[in-house]
């Protein structure tokens, strides 16, 4: 067989592998020496260059990031942040129709400022917004489906993981990332609020007759007072994570630091977390550490071996030829995307498409930068859709009622993912949505 044959069928290779359930950093590892060895006929230079492979790819300063934002993440979500973030975001949108409902929405907008994971997103409100807004009045497929698509948010605004992902895997500024974030980010969270809006006035028997809920009844030093006290130290973390980013006072690995102390002390002095939580919260952490360092590790063997293979080159003289456009490419490129995301997750996605897209990207000329957002909001679609969609079966364990089925969660979602559709077509045809503030 020619390199390119031994390229394509290691994709099948790939696939069939993760089907049955391998896991996907050992299926990507297996294919990469045994194609190497096809190609070269030799398992003792397949060995070594998997092993150099290895060693280089997660050698770089820049890998600190990782640990530093997880552990963020964490100790915010262990600190209960999220239900002030929502209690706050509540009082802002209590008087409009479907408030409860786009207050979810601002939450985790503010919520995803500050840990970067969309599964912990959806499991803090899962368990903090859908009993609320079903006790008002809104249907349970509605309420999750609000928390399901919201908490894709915890990906696009930075810090977010696929982000960091991205820029490891595409060699780009994961500063640069972070920073192109935040406008689709804010479309995305404006998007979803006007879709609540629209779907509770025109579609009632879908989202539910709400009632209006009760109002506090604080006095207004007091609930000044309230909002203050669990508003400031979110607003506090955000401005110096992203802050020190934006004006350069810090690089993303430094702001990572930064950010995980200053998460660590607003839990202690909120008195949210003790010891014997810090101690889970730091295991946690290098479990994850560990998991996202094998994807990379089997992400940089699968590129060395598709580099050898000659496929990415022969796709990218094969859609040159083609002619089909930048447009046309990101159309296509975007439809694969969601298509994967229906069986496999978003990092798996994002390692086994990257090493075959880019170099098509690059010899199209295309901003690394615009295409990473493109490329993790088109992802992020796949963890709404089914058979596989991640977020949808955390929002389902997490809430663990009767009431609500898991097909209830999927029928809920089905109108964000379209709105992310939408939003995602936007920033296609608007880039500075995304590289504006670059």
């Amino acid at each position: 067989m020619t390199g390119i044959e031994i390229g394509l069928w290691s994709l099948v290779g790939i696939l069939s592998l993760i089907w049955i359930g391998m896991h996907v950093s050992i299926a990507l590892a297996l294919v990469s020496f045994l194609g190497i060895w096809a190609l070269r006929d030799n398992p003792q230079l397949a060995a070594r260059t998997l092993s150099l492979a290895a060693r280089e790819s997660i050698s770089s300063y820049l890998f600190g990031v990782v640990p530093l934002f997880v552990l963020m993440g964490l100790v915010v979500s262990r600190a209960d942040i999220g239900r002030d973030t929502f209690d706050v975001a509540n009082r802002a949108f209590q008087r409009l129709k479907g408030g409860l409902g786009m207050a979810t929405v601002g939450a985790n907008a503010v919520f995803a400022a500050i840990t970067g994971i969309s599964i912990a997103s959806a499991a803090v409100f899962a368990k903090v917004a859908v009993p609320e807004m079903m006790r008002i009045g809104h249907t349970g497929r509605f309420a999750s489906g609000v928390v399901a698509g919201s908490s894709v948010l915890g990906m696009m605004i930075p810090p977010s993981l696929l982000l960091i992902l991205y820029g490891i895997i595409a060699e780009q500024s994961v500063g640069h990332l972070f920073i192109a974030g935040i406008g689709p980010g804010l479309v995305l969270a404006l998007a979803f609020c006007i879709g609540i809006a629209v779907m509770v006035r025109f579609f009632p028997g879908f989202t539910g007759i709400a009632i209006a809920p009760p109002r506090e009844r604080l006095a207004p030093v007091s609930l000044l007072r309230d909002t203050t006290s669990k508003l400031l130290p979110i607003v506090l973390l955000i401005t110096l994570v992203l802050g020190g980013i934006y004006g350069g006072v810090f690089t993303p690995t430094e702001a990572g630091a930064i950010g995980a102390l200053g998460a660590i002390v607003i839990a202690l002095a909120k008195r949210r977390i003790g010891a014997r939580t810090l101690w889970q919260v730091t295991l946690e952490t290098g479990h994850i550490t560990a998991a996202i360092c094998f994807l990379i590790i089997a992400a940089t063997m699968y590129s060395r071996f598709l580099s050898l293979s000659g496929l990415p080159a022969f796709l990218t003289e094969w859609v040159a030829a083609r002619d089909v456009g930048i447009y046309g490419f990101i159309l296509l490129y975007c439809l694969i995307l969601v298509v994967l995301g229906t069986i496999l997750d978003s990092s798996s996605i994002m390692l086994i498409a990257l090493p075959l897209v880019l170099p098509i990207a690059q010899a199209m000329q295309i901003d690394l930068i615009w295409f990473g957002i493109i490329t993790v909001l088109a992802v992020e679609i796949g963890l709404l859709t089914p058979p596989l969609g991640l977020s949808v079966y955390v929002i389902k364990g997490a809430l663990d009622d009767p009431r609500i089925g898991l097909g209830d969660v999927f029928a809920g979602a089905a109108p964000f993912a379209l709105i992310m559709a939408v939003v995602l077509v936007l920033i296609i045809v608007f880039p500075a949505i995304a590289i504006g503030l670059l």
